[in-house]
């Protein structure tokens, strides 16, 4: 019932059957209304106090990565919007790769890319989303890795 009115492109759905006597179906979305209602949302708590630990009480050191690329907790709500924009773009494109699929639902990995701080380049990472009914994403983690 998790996948109830999700939306995935054909090429990467997740397999069916996806349980014992499933009587599951797919069935097409207009591409109009993947446009129109696609939308990803975070919440803010997942960028400040979690990806800057600016509590202490994370021991993941991702701000160490984030500050060797010029940002700091002043860019959060930057950095939050643009990768809802990205991961909503790549996901109507399909530029995402199924994760686990369990009672919770299915999870999917977005690549997105930001420039460095300082003009030298970008960089890219994985952050982590759940498919929501009617073309929503949740995001489950602002950076899941390189």
């Amino acid at each position: 019932m998790k996948l109830d009115g999700c939306w995935f492109q054909k090429e990467k759905a997740p397999p069916c059957p996806h349980h014992p006597f499933c009587h599951c179906t797919l069935e097409p979305v207009d591409y109009a209304v993947v446009l129109i209602n696609t939308s990803a949302y975070s919440d803010y708590r997942k960028f400040d106090p979690y990806l800057f630990n600016t509590t202490g009480l994370q021991t993941h050191n991702k701000e160490k990565l984030f500050k060797e690329w010029g940002y700091t907790v002043e860019d959060a709500r930057w950095l939050q919007a643009e990768i809802e924009r990205q991961a909503e773009e790549r996901y109507i494109a399909g530029k995402y790769t199924l994760g686990k699929l369990n009672w919770n639902g299915q999870r999917i990995s977005i690549r997105v890319i930001i420039p460095r701080r300082d003009g030298t380049g970008e960089v890219s990472f994985i952050t982590g989303w759940m498919v929501e009914p009617g073309g929503k994403l949740r995001m489950t983690t602002p950076y899941g890795g390189k």
